[in-house]
């Protein structure tokens, strides 16, 4: 079944509205939806960092203004 949505006309709050549709009925059923095995292995290490006491973590404002500098 194929479905399109006329994206080049409709309005930007249109669009996350759409997203935001799609969003809430993927997670009504997490259980379907498969983790890539690099996931896995990324968060394996972030818990032996944790672990290990290695881990940096910094406040979440901050993280969001650092992420945002770097892409301007």
């Amino acid at each position: 079944m194929s479905k399109s949505l006329p994206l080049k006309e409709m309005t930007l709050q249109e669009k996350l509205s759409a997203m935001e549709l799609l969003w809430d009925d993927l997670t009504r059923s997490p259980e379907a939806i498969e983790s890539p095995q690099w996931h896995e292995a990324v968060l394996d290490d972030r818990r032996q960092q944790v672990a290990e006491g290695s881990a940096k973590f910094q406040d979440w404002e901050n993280a969001k203004a650092e992420i945002r500098n770097k892409i301007r």
